[in-house]
């Protein structure tokens, strides 16, 4: 419930799939719901709640990532593209539709190029009356200093296993035992447990990713460094699959929006929204065949999508690790995977925990790299060759 005044800009900042944008949904709504005073907000129930919770409301502006390289741009100033910064302020300078609050939420804020920050710098500090923004952050270092200084800053912490349980559960999408392992693996994102729970074809895959980095455990450092393009190959069917998920309900969003907007009276302005995200991506190019002579070049895979499967399997890699220092400690009831007890006991078992806590620190500097120039294919054969056994001391 709402209580007293709202900031006028607020951040909320936290890892992807903790909730920002959910967080930033139900504040709209608790500022647009047209219940009585004294009432809890939001209610659920009335007109406002109603329009916010189906994306229909036409004083609630949503702008996200567009494009190939999934950036919010700032937009032309003649004719500014849809989830455009210069879109959002159009909007903002129009009446409100319902005669009260406006909302409007950047979601994954920390994709606005620096164009677009500094073009909504002077709304953030003077925003029209009744106006307040909400920007949802991955990553605020990424985000100027002068737009982090106008807004009130939240960060969100990772959500608890049992409370992800029940959210899963609550919502029809997963039994108990199947939301128990969903939500360990999610790291307190009860977002990542979602997308996982409505794609299950995606957890089959991150099951067989996780058993195939134990095996590499084993074996000649040959045949281990070829297993290492099947392992790309197969987190980029990963990353696809979990994205497939995501974009058919941005889709969804954005038929609801467009389908609200055609209902309004003739004149209204609808939402800055735009619901497009980066393409999902295949594993083809990751690992691209041979073919005959006349076979059509494969199209290359954009630098950014293979990082995307890179950064995919080190965060696979980073709980097995964590998973086998814990199972040479006796710590079963503490892995994040608990139904590879028995596997990690018996082949992570000559591996010392010494070796182990170094990987997890080549694991935190890979995932670093990744950010920068780095040849994923590369930088996962580095991580290959470390990955070996070592005797216990």
């Amino acid at each position: 419930m709402v209580a007293g005044a709202t900031p006028h800009a607020i951040l909320f900042v936290g890892e992807a799939g903790v909730g920002k944008t959910t967080l930033a949904l139900d504040l709209a709504a608790a500022l647009l719901c047209s219940a009585a005073e004294g009432v809890g907000r939001p209610c659920r129930t009335c007109r406002g709640c109603r329009l916010v919770a189906s994306g229909n409301h036409p004083d609630l502006h949503r702008v996200t990532p567009t494009g190939p390289g999934g950036q919010i741009r700032i937009g032309d100033r003649n004719d500014p593209e849809a989830g455009s910064v210069r879109a959002l302020l159009s909007e903002l300078a129009l009446l409100p539709v319902e005669g009260g609050a406006r909302v409007a939420i950047v979601e994954a804020a920390h994709r606005m190029n620096e164009d677009a920050q500094s073009a909504l710098l002077k709304t953030l500090e003077e925003p029209p009356p009744g106006t307040v923004i909400i920007l949802c952050a991955d990553e605020e270092e990424r985000l100027l200093e002068t737009v982090r200084s106008r807004c009130t800053r939240h960060r969100l912490g990772p959500v608890g296993v049992r409370d992800i349980e029940g959210f899963l559960v609550d919502r029809g999408v997963a039994d108990p035992p199947t939301a128990a392992r969903l939500a360990r693996i999610a790291h307190g994102r009860p977002g990542v447990a979602l997308v996982y729970a409505l794609a299950p074809e995606a957890a089959l895959v991150r099951s067989e990713l996780t058993r195939s980095l134990l095996d590499l455990l084993g074996g000649p450092l040959a045949e281990r460094l070829a297993m290492a393009r099947d392992l790309l190959v197969r987190s980029a069917d990963l990353v696809s699959a979990l994205e497939a998920v995501v974009d058919a309900g941005r889709e969804a969003s954005a038929v609801d929006r467009s389908a609200g907007s055609r209902g309004r009276a003739a004149g209204q302005r609808g939402p800055a929204a735009s619901r497009g995200g980066p393409a999902p991506i295949g594993a083809e190019g990751l690992d691209a065949p041979g073919g005959s002579p006349d076979d059509e070049p494969a199209a290359k895979v954009p630098a950014a999508a293979r990082r995307r499967a890179a950064a995919q399997l080190i965060e696979i890699w980073r709980d097995v690790a964590r998973d086998a220092a814990l199972a040479g400690l006796g710590e079963r009831r503490s892995l994040r995977d608990t139904g590879l007890a028995d596997e990690l006991a018996g082949t992570a078992a000559p591996v010392s925990s010494a070796h182990l806590t170094r990987f997890l620190e080549r694991l935190d500097r890979a995932g670093e790299l990744l950010e920068s120039n780095v040849v994923p294919e590369l930088l996962v054969d580095d991580l290959v060759i470390r990955w070996r056994p070592r005797a216990a001391a």
